[in-house]
């Protein structure tokens, strides 16, 4: 390709991508680049964007080809693109499949597409243990309960299995989808629901039955779920981040389907139903059998959180409670809500369980622990990414403006953090005193609005309550009492909320339109986006959702702020930065804002 200065993009041979962002293709070059690249870096002039293995094999999985990459990065490139990186995007697409899972006679089978392939994985060590008997030069026999695990030691050496082994059926359950949901309104899936769905079901085919599907918060994730279920028909355990995400999850189900009140049961800290369809969460998953050593052995059980599941002490994992519940029925479908934030223990007993059909949901696959190959093995690949600004183009999600205000730190707080330990120097940014005018200043503009005020430390949350004299939603808050609050919220009775993390996932709180992040979980990508997403549902007067970030200026409070921002880069949404002093001035330019 010749010489073209005009254009946006930059391939370098090491396999970062530099996207100018005041370039006039840049959006239309950034939407079809995030298909296949993982962005790392964005400052205000310049995206960095890197090529992974994973990132390749996940648009694969989700029907790109190899020559779609090629073809975005020659078209947007300034420069001819580099020599190695047309052969690695080639020969990374093209180990997509070289090995593919069989069953054959009730057999577990694992098949190369050439000799030598097979030759190389039955001498590699790593995969050894996992192989039985050689049926022929390309094939060999594998036992079944070890398809998971054989995923994922085969995705560490650079061949992802495309998994045609199929499924066994669940014990059948009879429902369908309401046309008119229980409350009396018309229910129809939107369109891109439907195209998720059938991407994900593929017919019912060997093809199909595990894997992630992508979609902003609220864009309708449950709705998906429920459509698969009903083309499913089979007995399901959906797992949740929470008590209120797992009602939430059960009205939604009585509201839109026929399933009865019976035939629905939650598993969790309060209540152990199993039911045709059970509902339970991450935590009660991970209770440890001895409640009396939790204490003793909190260090033990942290890392459980963390350890390679082969790596990990069977006295530790083995320890759970409740990992038995994906077991105790005969489950057609298992649905992961919010796959990305998968705890260990479950990661390792859904190694176990690959004849079960198995859907990821989540807003983003950025795990903090770098464990997004995990999700791709176990619960399946990427097989649908629906781009946030696409949505709300569209109107099914809010538009949104972000905006980072950036407070100064006083004097006397300068000191202290300047003698500060790194934690410690976080800490403090995070809690800046001066960003409790800037909260007032914010809530008196927005005094019409429906407020959330999100953030990490009680002690600031529990100042801005009595400042502000709203309620505060926090981890020690009684589950009743929460529902109670978010109702209130939902009726307009309460205007403004304060909330700590225990509200970044799955909570519907369809009429709040402004959310003021005070503080966040150090560079917590994932957060950012379910932070963003409380607000994003459509408005019933069409009206614009805020999203303020107050951050501490020249502080790591900073550096981790642009960090969290790279997912909502990523999605097209930029940041205005204002500084809190011309916020307080009320400048011109903000009221026209």
């Amino acid at each position: 390709m010749a010489y073209n200065p005009h254009n946006p993009l930059i391939v370098q041979s090491d396999r970062t991508v530099m996207l100018e962002v005041d370039n006039p293709l840049y959006e239309e070059c950034r939407d079809q680049l995030a298909a296949f690249c993982e962005l790392i870096k964005s400052p205000e002039h310049i995206h960095t964007y890197r090529i992974t293995p994973l990132s390749l094999w996940n648009a694969r999985a989700a029907g790109m080809t190899a020559e779609d990459m090629l073809q975005v990065l020659q078209r947007y490139s300034k420069y001819e693109v580099p020599g190695n990186i047309l052969h690695d995007i080639r020969d990374y697409v093209g180990r997509y499949g070289r090995l593919k899972l069989l069953k054959r006679d009730g057999m577990l089978l694992l098949q190369a597409d050439d000799n030598l392939l097979m030759t190389e994985i039955r001498h590699t060590k790593a995969v050894q243990k996992y192989l039985l008997r050689s049926v022929d030069a390309r094939t060999v026999e594998v036992p079944l309960l070890e398809r998971g695990r054989l995923k994922q030691a085969l995705l560490k050496l650079g061949f992802p299995v495309e998994d045609l082994a199929g499924y066994v059926d669940g014990e059948p359950l009879s429902f369908c989808l309401r046309e008119v949901t229980r409350s009396g309104k018309p229910f129809l899936p939107r369109p891109y629901q439907e195209e998720a769905a059938d991407a994900f079901w593929a017919s019912g085919s060997a093809s199909g039955g595990s894997g992630v599907l992508v979609l902003p918060c609220g864009a309708g994730k449950t709705i998906i779920g429920m459509q698969v279920m009903a083309r499913a028909q089979m007995q399901t355990l959906i797992i949740c981040t929470g008590i209120t995400a797992a009602r939430q999850w059960k009205e939604e189900l009585l509201d839109k389907t026929t399933l009865t009140e019976d035939l629905i049961g939650e598993f969790s800290g309060e209540r152990k139903e199993i039911r045709p369809v059970t509902i339970a969460t991450y935590q009660v998953l991970t209770t440890r059998r001895d409640p009396k050593k939790a204490r003793h052995r909190k260090g033990q059980e942290e890392m459980a959180l963390e350890w390679e599941e082969e790596d990990a002490p069977a006295e530790v994992l083995d320890g759970y409670l409740n990992l038995d519940l994906f077991n105790r029925q005969n489950w057609g479908l298992i649905i992961y809500d919010e796959v990305h934030l998968l705890p260990a223990p479950v990661f390792r007993i859904t190694a176990e369980i690959q004849a079960k059909r198995r859907l990821g949901l989540t807003a983003t696959l950025v795990r903090e622990d770098g464990r997004e190959d995990d999700v791709f093995s176990l619960i399946g690949p990427k097989k649908a990414d629906v781009p946030w600004k696409v949505l709300e183009k569209q109107g099914w999600i809010a538009t949104a403006l972000c905006t980072e205000i950036r407070v100064p730190l006083d004097e006397r707080h300068r000191l202290e953090y300047a003698l500060a330990d790194p934690r410690e120097k976080f800490r403090l940014a995070s809690i800046n005193p001066r960003k409790e005018e800037i909260i007032a200043f914010l809530l008196d503009r927005h005094r019409e609005d429906n407020v959330l005020i999100i953030g990490q430390y009680l002690e600031q949350l529990e100042a801005l309550a009595r400042q502000s004299e709203a309620p505060i939603i926090t981890g020690k808050t009684p589950q009743r009492e929460r529902e109670q609050i978010y109702t209130a919220f939902r009726n307009g009775e309460i205007k403004t909320l304060i909330v700590s993390k225990v509200a970044n996932f799955s909570i519907d709180l369809p009429d709040a339109n402004v959310a003021i992040q005070i503080s966040g979980t150090f560079g917590s990508r994932q957060e950012e986006a379910q932070r963003l997403g409380r607000i994003l549902r459509p408005k019933s007067d069409g009206g614009m959702a805020h999203f303020y970030s107050l951050v501490t200026r020249e502080t790591r409070d900073q550096e981790f702020a642009a960090h969290r921002q790279l997912f909502l880069t990523e999605q097209g949404y930029r940041y205005e930065i204002i500084d809190a002093e011309s916020l307080l001035m009320q400048l011109p330019d903000w009221s026209d804002a």
